[in-house]
């Protein structure tokens, strides 16, 4: 079968994409959100520009990919982390710099040093003989794609493929060359063998540091997505305190992708279906042609949401994520209004609103929090001073362990929210294995709540937020 025409220059297409391609690959590990069609305008974009003018490219780029000031700060550190080619380049310091072989040295090698392989091509040793840097990162780059260095995850690979990359350049011919330097055991051999060393050498570290590099580009996505994933499934409890900023970080991006979600769905909903009456009755006047359309609306409200949280010692983490969840979704939720409790109950919502809202929640567990519970009074002070509040369009969340420490869990007063809300959502950050043992009051409550959910982890709460927005939405 015969090769056509245009078999060399898509080949050719495809290896000149490859670096974008690479770099797109990175750039999502990195926490760039880069669609399929924003791959493709990109890709179009630099069909147009090429790679030659630097700035040109990286600004085009960025324009594509970057939407937000926090993805264009990724993707800077991302670009000039991916394009760094320095590697080859002398060092600054004076001290580092390895004096040049003597002049002579080429023709004291053994024969084969500077020969050229059967394809025509330089050897490693020739280029480290010609001190030709562009060609020796070039041939770094080529040897580690081939050897699949985007691969490396941990930072003990690292001298694994950093000796695969120089294997695969052509070291054993080096180190072989070497060896028959020294084995001549003349000064002037010696002095080259000290000369070739140094070389082979700083090619260690160029290609060592090429690696390192390799390793925090396309590690660190996924490790920072591994420690994600552990934090999300670690219960709050057990956070060690220098965790809780990436934690808030962590909080408040999963609130945002739900209420992108489910704010798409509701504007999406929103368009209705034609109304036929409506569209000829406003068309009469060009003949029932309808040239102006009216829809059926459906009016949607955002469902509207009281918490009741305990902020006693054993459930005060959990309460503060939980708030800081809620307070994220302002734009699909309304009409939050939030009560922490121990002893007592108290509205905390205008301080939520009013303050910043991690130092307003620091604040309350510093004002409300790790004191010692009584659901009983809590429940009859909220059913006296705020049951009106509560309609059959309310959600009711109750956060809490149910542990009244012996006293009256005040059981009917649940019942009564019952009756007048839509539905009671309640989170328990103990096991369902430790429910109604000891203090706990738990089955007391559980047969007046719409659901009852075990909510200790940050994977507990987006599944519970879930819940409420995909019923409301």
């Amino acid at each position: 079968m015969s090769v056509t025409p245009t078999t060399a220059p898509t080949r050719a297409r495809a290896d000149a994409s490859e670096p974008l391609r690479r770099f797109l690959q990175v750039a999502r590990s990195a926490g760039l959100r880069v669609s399929a069609a924003e791959g493709i305008d990109a890709a179009r974009a630099v069909d147009l520009i090429g790679f030659s003018d630097r700035t040109m490219f990286k600004d085009t780029l960025g324009l594509v990919l970057a939407k937000t000031p926090d993805e264009k700060a990724i993707y800077d550190e991302t670009f000039e982390l991916y394009f760094r080619r320095d590697e080859f380049l002398p060092r600054d310091d004076p001290e580092n710099k390895t004096p040049p072989p003597p002049q002579d040295m080429a023709n004291k090698a053994p024969a084969g040093a500077n020969s050229e392989d059967p394809s025509g091509e330089p050897t490693l040793s020739d280029l480290l003989e010609r001190d030709d840097r562009a060609a020796l990162s070039t041939a770094m780059e080529i040897a580690a794609r081939e050897i699949g260095v985007e691969k490396i995850r941990l930072l003990t690979q690292k001298n694994l493929y950093t000796r695969q990359i120089l294997d695969r350049m052509g070291l054993r011919e080096l180190e072989q060359i070497l060896e028959q330097m020294r084995a001549r055991g003349t000064p002037e051999g010696n002095a080259s063998a000290q000369a070739y060393s140094e070389r082979i050498e700083r090619l260690w570290d160029s290609v060592r540091d090429f690696v390192e590099r390799a390793l925090v580009l396309y590690a660190s996505g996924e490790t920072e997505q591994f420690r994600e994933r552990v934090l999300k499934s670690t219960r709050l409890e057990n956070i060690d305190h220098n965790q809780h900023e990436r934690m808030r970080v962590l909080v408040r991006k999963m609130a945002k992708r739900l209420a992108t979600r489910y704010a798409m769905k509701r504007r999406k909903r929103q368009r209705g279906q034609l109304d036929i009456r409506r569209t000829l009755r406003r068309n009469m006047g060009w003949g029932g042609i309808p040239f102006i359309t009216e829809w059926k609306q459906r009016r949607i409200e955002k469902p509207r949401v009281i918490v009741l949280c305990d902020v006693s010692g054993s459930v005060a983490w959990v309460a503060h994520f939980l708030l800081l969840f809620i307070y994220a979704l302002t734009e699909v939720l309304s009409d939050i209004r939030s009560f922490a409790y121990s002893g007592s109950m108290v509205e905390v919502s205008d301080m939520l609103e009013r303050l910043p809202i991690d130092d307003a929640i620091a604040h309350v567990m510093a004002t409300e929090g790790f004191g010692t519970s009584n659901y009983g009074n809590a429940l009859a002070e909220f059913e006296d001073g705020w049951m009106e509040h509560v309609t059959s369009k309310t959600t009711l969340i109750i956060l809490g362990d149910a542990r009244g420490n012996g006293t009256d869990p005040r059981a009917d007063i649940v019942d009564r929210l019952t009756q007048r809300a839509k539905r009671i959502i309640w989170l328990n950050p103990e096991p369902r294995s430790a429910w109604g043992t000891g203090d706990s009051d738990m089955y007391r409550y559980a047969p007046y709540c719409s659901l009852v959910r075990v909510c200790n982890t940050l994977n507990h709460l987006e599944r519970v937020i879930t819940d409420l927005l995909e019923t409301t939405s």
